[in-house]
């Protein structure tokens, strides 16, 4: 479920909380739902789109779609703008991550303010930039640049915070998801 860039509200946009039902239902015609909702984080170029997109089954959502379909991500650049702006609208996700983990959906995203990931996703960071440079020559469809790297090595070590307090801390995207999966009961 892809959101339109130009249906996405400006950055200073007030927003309000509303009832979500029908969004979360339209998400849940398109992925599985599951009795255990789970969150993976992982930076820019880590290969989350890359393994959503080859899903046989539709388990795992990506977050971004379902950040921009509740108005969560504004449009244009945002991860551009200052610190502040980033943290806030990573709040508004996390609300709605909590609210699609409750109905039993699997996300997987580098949107994250408060909120525990069930597991995080750190590659070898010569992979990380192989996979970032890959993107950008291939199939570039947003997030980080190489021009853009040392964002990208704070957002790593931000989301290593996440491994200090007893999150699982995985290589790969396919280790994070095997791991979620065989330890889950549906």
């Amino acid at each position: 479920m892809k959101t339109e860039q130009s249906d996405l509200f400006d950055l200073k946009t007030p927003l309000v909380f509303m009832d979500g039902t029908g969004l979360y239902k339209k998400f849940a015609k398109e992925y599985i739902t599951h009795k255990k909702g789970f969150f993976i984080m992982a930076p820019s170029g880590a290969g989350k789109t890359h393994f959503i997109s080859s899903q046989k089954e539709k388990h795992w959502i990506d977050g971004d779609d379902l950040w921009k379909a509740a108005n969560a991500h504004p449009k244009d650049g945002w991860w551009l703008e200052a610190e502040s702006v980033m943290d806030r609208i990573d709040q508004r996700c996390d609300v709605i991550t909590v609210e699609a983990k409750k109905l039993g959906f699997w996300v997987m995203g580098a949107s994250n303010f408060w909120l525990k990931p069930d597991a995080i996703v750190i590659p070898d960071w010569n992979t990380h930039k192989k996979y970032i440079k890959h993107r950008e020559i291939n199939n570039y469809d947003g997030g980080a640049t190489s021009d853009r790297l040392e964002q990208v090595k704070n957002h790593r070590k931000w989301i290593m915070q996440w491994a200090k307090k007893g999150v699982p801390r995985f290589k790969s995207v396919e280790d994070a998801v095997n791991y979620l999966t065989k330890n889950s009961k549906n």
